[in-house]
């Protein structure tokens, strides 16, 4: 693998850079206070920044190989999206944030000409907003053959009915279609049985019932969302690419979200490294700066060590993706989805010690980065899950290739 950035990647990163210095870390307490006076409406910080940055040329940055976006490969794009994840603000600024993101690219890649015109189109304008229904509270969701939600067909016409929580997004009042994944099929095998389906959240059964914290934070005004829907009638023609192949769908789905969220958690190691390192050369304890106390280098060197690691890791996988295809990455994307968040919350740690009471309070980024960090620990399938699957994986290979051992 080449490590060398491309010349179109490197150009992005300086503007994308220079963007963020002059227009994104300013502005973070306006959107902090913005966010404060009217929790649950977009700021106009974020829509100022937005229509900026898309004059900029700075904007749609996903989309692998896709002229609707920046035309950028997976390898391409992840530098870029860990510079976005620095802040909390970032992403959306540049249409490039979770799950819209993914939603975008299910749609570009499974939806008809009729479900782009109406919803893929005005996503890539950032004129609406998405959210993905696919956990529930009822039920174990890491093993997703547990989803219990129903798509029922009824002429022309699919019967939705079913609970959902974690649905990020749904939360912002400009959220208007949320991508479900229900059993349209329980008889099929375990793998088939699943559909995913377009649902507009103004479609008559949808309540949204109420806004879920995260460690105290309820990330207004994205938010997460418990979502009920019952007897909710939306038109046939919303079933993404076919009935019993919402597993298929969330493949594809999710290899490259992986990818942006284990980018966006090295961005904030990184600056939480960087705040550490600022904050033990200024304060003095014991007569000494605290840089000078060896449990803090101690922490400096093994963050530093940790997050090369990850990020060469995750680049690894971009890169595989790239050339040969999601499904024989997916050791790697199994393996980045543990590393990185983990790694992050290891960073954050050390610098939110390293900040003693300011960093557990608001004065810093630190707590709300370590609670959102925390939570990718879950999302997108447990640590748990894809340990389990990278065990299995490497054992089938080593069972191939190992000598026998009876008789040493």
């Amino acid at each position: 693998m080449n490590f060398e950035h491309s010349a179109k990647t490197k150009e992005l990163q300086q503007r994308l850079q220079s963007f963020m210095d002059a227009h994104v870390y300013p502005n973070e307490s306006r959107f902090e206070e913005e966010t404060a006076r009217e929790p649950w409406k977009p700021t106009r910080i974020v829509e100022e920044l937005k229509v900026r940055a898309r004059g900029e040329g700075l904007w749609n940055l996903f989309l692998p190989d896709d002229p609707r976006g920046a035309g950028l490969s997976n390898l391409e794009y992840a530098p870029l999206c860990e510079i976005m994840g620095r802040s909390h603000m970032a992403p959306e600024i540049f249409n490039c944030s979770a799950p819209d993101t993914g939603n975008m690219e299910v749609l570009a890649r499974y939806g008809t000409a009729e479900q782009n015109e109406k919803w893929l189109k005005p996503l890539l304008a950032g004129e609406i907003r998405s959210c993905f229904a696919m956990t529930e509270p009822d039920v174990a969701s890491s093993d997703a053959t547990n989803i219990a939600a129903s798509i029922v067909r009824r002429g022309d016409e699919y019967i939705i009915n079913g609970r959902k929580w974690w649905s990020s997004g749904a939360g912002d009042p400009r959220c208007k279609i949320a991508i479900f994944m229900g059993k349209s099929d329980p008889a099929a095998a375990a793998h088939k049985q699943q559909s995913m389906i377009l649902v507009p959240l103004e479609a008559l059964g949808v309540k949204i019932v109420r806004m879920l914290k995260v460690f105290g934070y309820d990330h207004a005004p994205h938010g997460h969302a418990e979502i009920h829907f019952e007897n909710v009638r939306v038109p046939a023609t919303n079933m993404l690419l076919g009935e019993g192949r919402g597993f298929e769908i969330a493949q594809g789905r999710l290899g490259p979200g992986r990818i942006h969220h284990c980018m966006r958690c090295i961005g904030v190691a990184e600056r939480a490294l960087e705040t550490m390192c600022k904050r033990v050369q200024a304060r003095i304890a014991f007569g000494k700066p605290l840089a000078a106390q060896g449990t803090i280098r101690a922490g400096i060197a093994e963050s530093r060590m940790e997050i090369e690691q990850a990020r060469l890791l995750t680049l690894k996988a971009a890169h595989m993706m790239d050339t040969v295809g999601n499904k024989a990455a997916r050791a790697e994307i199994a393996m980045i989805k543990v590393v990185a968040p983990n790694v992050a919350l290891r960073v954050l740690d050390r610098a939110i010690q390293a900040h003693g009471g300011a960093g557990v309070s608001q004065d810093t980024f630190l707590a709300s980065a370590w609670a959102m960090v925390r939570t990718l620990r879950l999302a997108d399938g447990p640590d748990e899950v894809h340990i389990e699957s990278i065990a299995k994986w490497e054992l089938a290979k080593g069972g191939k290739s190992a000598e026998p051992t009876a008789g040493r």
